[in-house]
Parts: C-alpha cells; sequence; structure tokens
C-alpha cells in the first residue's frame, strides 16, 4: 500500500487537475489564481491514495479514484464532463465487476480516449488491469497480473522483503499501455500494444527488472520510439536510507528487455518515514516520471521528481526535480522546485508534463506557513503539523 495524506485528499485532486492545465508564464514561474476546492466525495470520513486522469481526447472529462476509510469495500470514483466543476461519484471495486478492491489506484488515459485502472484486491494476489472507453463511466477487467512469473536472464533476484503484490503504477502513450508493479520483491513490468479505442492487445508475461529487489514506490513512464522507463526506491529502513534507481528498457515492446540499473540520487527518505504532518500514514520518497514526446526543441528528455530529506530524521524534506537527455544513463544536478526559507516539510510530490508544450508542473503537500503561530497554515498551535498543497510550473 503506497503512503498517502490521511485527510480527505480527494480535494488535492481536483486541484491537481486545475493546476496541470493553468499555462506557465514567460520568464519564472508563475502564482495562478487558486481555484475553488469542490468536495467531490460529499463523505464525511477520509479518503487517499488518490489518483487522477485527464481524457486528451476530451480535456473536460476528468476521473479520480481513491481509497476509501476501512471498513468500506471498494474505491470511490468521481468522474465529470465539464472540467471538474460538477461530478459523478460511486464506489467501484465494492465486489461488483472489478471484484474486492482494497487500494493503489492509478489511472492513465491514453490518445485514443481508452482509460486504464490498475489497483490492488483486498486478498487475491494478483494485479487487476481494467479498461473503460465511455470517460470512466464503467469499466472491465481485461487482465490479471499474477506475481513473478519469470525471470528475464539477467540476474534479478526472485524473492525479497515484499511477499505480495504491492505499489502499482500505470500509463499510456501512443501506441501502448504498460504497469509496473512489485511482484513480491523485485519490480515487474508489463506492456501491451493498443490500436485503438477499446483495442488492446495482450499483455506480456511479467519481466522481472535486473536489480530491483526490495525497490519499490516508484512508476514508469513511456518515451519516445516506445522506450520504457522504471524507477523505484530502495528503501535501507523505514526512516531512512533511501536510493532510487532508474531501468530502462530500450525497445519496450520490442525483445530487448530492461538493462541493468541506474543510481540516481540518495533520498534519505525511508519506506515508511513519519515526519509531523504525517505522523501515522508516513511518507516515502514517492519520485515520479515525465518523458518528452513532444517533439519539440526538449523531445526526449525526462523528468524525475522525489523528496529529499536534507540531513536524516531532521523532517526538513524537500521537493527535487532532476532530468536526463540521454535515456536515463546520466542525469543532471538537482533543482529545489519548493521555494521557502523554512525547515518545514514538503512531501509526496507529482510531476506532470504538457503533451504539446514539454512544460512541466509539480505539485507537492507543503507545512511551509504552519509556523505554529496561527494563520491560514496553522490549525492547532503547534509547528509544521499541517500541510497545504503547492504547485510550480516551468517556463
Amino acid at each position: 500500500m503506497r503512503a498517502g495524506l490521511s485527510t480527505a485528499a480527494v480535494l488535492a485532486s481536483l486541484l491537481i487537475a486545475t493546476l496541470v492545465v493553468v499555462p506557465a508564464g514567460a520568464g519564472k514561474p508563475v502564482t495562478p489564481a487558486t481555484p475553488p476546492n469542490i468536495d467531490i466525495s460529499q463523505r464525511h470520513t477520509n479518503e487517499s491514495e488518490e489518483a487522477i486522469a485527464v481524457n486528451p481526447t476530451n480535456p473536460r472529462n476528468i476521473v479520480m479514484v481513491s481509497n476509501v476509510d476501512f471498513p468500506a469495500a471498494g474505491m470511490l470514483e468521481g468522474v465529470s464532463f465539464d472540467g471538474g466543476q460538477t461530478w459523478t461519484t460511486k464506489l467501484i471495486g465494492n465486489n461488483d465487476n472489478l471484484g474486492d478492491a482494497c487500494c493503489d489506484p492509478s489511472l492513465s488515459f491514453d490518445n485514443y480516449g481508452n482509460l486504464f485502472l490498475a489497483y490492488l484486491f483486498n486478498v487475491e494476489d494478483t494485479l487487476p488491469i481494467a479498461l473503460s472507453t465511455d470517460g470512466g463511466l464503467s469499466f472491465n477487467v481485461i487482465a490479471k497480473i499474477p506475481g513473478i512469473a519469470k525471470r528475464n536472464g539477467k540476474g534479478a533476484d526472485e524473492k525479497g522483503l515484499f511477499r505480495f503484490v504491492d505499489q502499482p503504477t500505470i500509463t499510456a502513450a501512443e501506441g501502448e499501455v504498460w504497469a509496473v508493479v512489485n511482484v513480491g520483491g523485485p519490480m515487474g513490468a508489463f506492456g501491451a500494444p493498443v490500436t485503438g479505442l477499446g483495442q488492446v492487445g495482450a499483455v506480456s508475461t511479467s519481466e522481472v527488472i535486473p536489480g530491483t529487489n526490495n525497490c519499490t514506490y516508484g512508476d514508469v513512464a513511456i518515451g519516445p520510439g516506445g522506450k520504457v522507463m522504471n524507477v523505484c526506491t530502495l528503501t535501507e529502513s523505514g526512516q531512512g536510507g533511501g536510493k532510487l534507481f532508474v531501468s530502462v528498457d530500450p525497445d519496450g515492446l520490442g525483445p530487448a528487455g530492461f538493462g541493468s540499473r541506474v543510481f540516481v540520487a540518495e533520498t534519505h527518505v525511508g519506506g515508511f518515514d513519519f515526519i509531523p504532518p504525517q505522523p501515522d500514514r508516513s511518507v516515502d520518497a514517492e519520485p515520479g516520471l515525465a518523458w518528452d514526446r513532444t517533439g519539440g526543441p526538449h523531445n526526449g528528455r525526462v523528468y524525475l521528481v522525489y523528496t529529499l530529506e536534507q540531513k536524516n530524521e531532521s523532517d526538513n524534506t524537500d521537493i527535487f526535480v532532476r532530468f536526463s537527455d540521454d535515456s536515463g544513463a546520466s542525469w543532471s544536478a538537482p533543482v529545489r522546485v519548493n521555494d521557502d526559507g523554512t525547515v518545514n516539510s514538503q512531501f509526496l510530490p507529482k510531476i506532470s508534463l504538457d503533451p504539446t508544450t514539454g512544460r512541466i508542473a509539480v505539485v507537492w503537500y507543503d507545512s511551509r506557513n504552519d509556523l505554529g503561530t496561527g494563520g491560514a497554515g496553522d490549525t492547532d498551535g503547534l509547528p509544521n503539523d499541517d500541510a497545504q498543497f503547492w504547485g510550480a510550473f516551468s517556463d
């Protein structure tokens, strides 16, 4: 189960969609007008681990899926066809045709309007993949991916600290869809060709990514020419010592397979790292990828966002972005995204890339305004235990 904010995070889900489409200004990042918060769920309990996707064939079609509080079965889904102003909501995966869903939803639209959903079952140790062809109004399971199906012959370990399928991420691009998941130790990856709306080919046998034993909390991205990149976090302990590694399959659905892992950065953030604004749920480094396929000046550039704790167990966590112009073989120096002068916590970032301009947007939770002295960023008179939602945008 992915670490996530334990408050009603579906409010933030809508904000993500709104922020990503705000155009960036020239010369320096801009601060757009704050959009109104809309309570999508209208529930009295908390939601977490939310995912959101915007339909490129109809950008006013936005879909959100999140966890609901245990013991409620299933996940909450919200669908909007007016840019997020109004929403239709329902529980899915509550022993319906999607089965008995637990958590960890991941969503991605492709260029045909197919919407792919990966999630976890409550009991069954497989990864279900569901497809919607009507903008999220209905889903059908098209694949169930088991744990490790084969070794790829490159020395990947078969078992590690994890003994169950966990941490799925799915992404779609022109002509293919890919998912990665911890398959009970190492990371597994699988893909399928897509030729049109509802036209999804057979899902490939899960390939174990070399050097990823006990590496999780990651992301997957598809680059030009069908290249595929996985990023994951190797956590030495729950409270720190994290390292980020990337692995690349140079031909995606072709026969090459993933190569050896490449070290990118230390994070000092463990798999379950407790900080004051997340005292119960904890955080991880939450690395995320965005690969430029626009054909523009930075075509082929891949961006990586992550959380860095400046000193282990200091709670001074910041959000950083690096980029690579050689498919992950080497990486730029890190750039800090949050511009505050405090030692308060920033955490759980997400990154998105405009598919037409190549501009990037990063969003995260930010405790900079919680100095324990009251005001908009403080609810209880204690410092660094409340968080607001922030975003930054490239030129």
